[in-house]
């Protein structure tokens, strides 16, 4: 397995594009997660004028189908190498649609999406949004962030991703969906989506402007009792944060998961941490 090239920071460059909202609708299947991405681009004003655009995306994702400002993309518009996706005769604006298919439980390194033990659940940090679809994985491209997750109602109750929850509804053949909304831009690593059968603990906070807060905290029905702690150890934080910083929480909901699976210590995903039970 050959290195990965070495990136200074002497060689760095502004991105080309820039991208001011992500819409993502996930229809999860173990082996064959359809994601739909809608991209508003432009143009950087502040960078080199260029014409491509590069979209990093991981050899697993399969590109189903990609649209610009409604239109079918010619193959012969766009080129795709090793990790990368390249379009080019691109106006200084514009939308793309863009199709995939991921197979979260065939996804071993467990980056980007993957499914492990009946729940799905991300790792985009460093580099695994490319895993997910084809995007600008890099950090500074920051976008407002629209998530849909589509799922099986029995198996799958809770869908959680970064932001407030804003709409919800049933399906045919029982499925069910919930939108989230993140107001704020945020690069890709930090994008996050957990879905799963889990308990949760529920309490409030209120901010030092006096803005209510809903926190939960989920966990795998056995570890229910013990999440009493952790509920406390995350209001003295927000407290804290507040009174060191004068930082004050700026969503309606703060979560967080805390699961034996999750493949790293914790991940620091804007609205949503991830934890493994042993790091707890």
């Amino acid at each position: 397995m050959s290195a990965k090239p070495v990136i200074y920071l002497k060689d760095y460059t502004a991105p080309y594009y820039l991208v001011e909202t992500l819409d993502l609708t996930f229809d999860l299947a173990e082996t064959a997660t359809r994601v739909t991405s809608r991209l508003k681009v432009k143009r950087n004003s502040h960078a080199l004028p260029k014409t491509e655009l590069e979209l990093h995306g991981h050899e697993s994702v399969e590109l189903v189908s990609i649209k610009r400002d409604g239109e079918t993309i010619d193959s012969s518009s766009y080129r795709r190498e090793k990790e990368s996706l390249f379009l080019s005769g691109l106006p200084d604006s514009f939308e793309l649609e863009i199709e995939t298919l991921i197979n979260p439980q065939g996804n071993t390194a467990l980056e980007g999406l993957y499914l492990s033990d009946g729940m799905y659940c991300t790792q985009c940090e460093a580099e695994g949004f490319r895993r997910i679809t084809f995007y600008p994985d890099r950090p500074d491209v920051m976008a407002k962030f629209t998530t849909t997750l589509i799922a099986d109602a029995k198996q799958f109750p809770i869908l959680l991703s970064n932001g407030n929850p804003v709409a919800k509804g049933s399906l045919e053949n029982g499925k069910h969906w919930v939108k989230w909304v993140d107001p704020f831009p945020k690069p890709a690593y930090l994008f996050a989506l957990v879905a799963g059968d889990l308990a949760c603990l529920e309490d409030h906070f209120t901010t030092v402007s006096g803005k209510e807060v809903t926190l939960q905290i989920f966990a795998e029905a056995k570890d229910l009792d013990k999440l009493a702690h952790a509920m406390t150890a995350l209001k003295n934080s927000m407290r804290w944060d507040e009174q060191v910083y004068g930082r004050e929480y700026d969503l309606d909901i703060y979560m967080i998961v805390a699961v034996d699976f999750f493949n790293m210590g914790a991940m620091e995903n804007k609205g949503l941490n991830i934890f493994n039970t042993a790091a707890c």
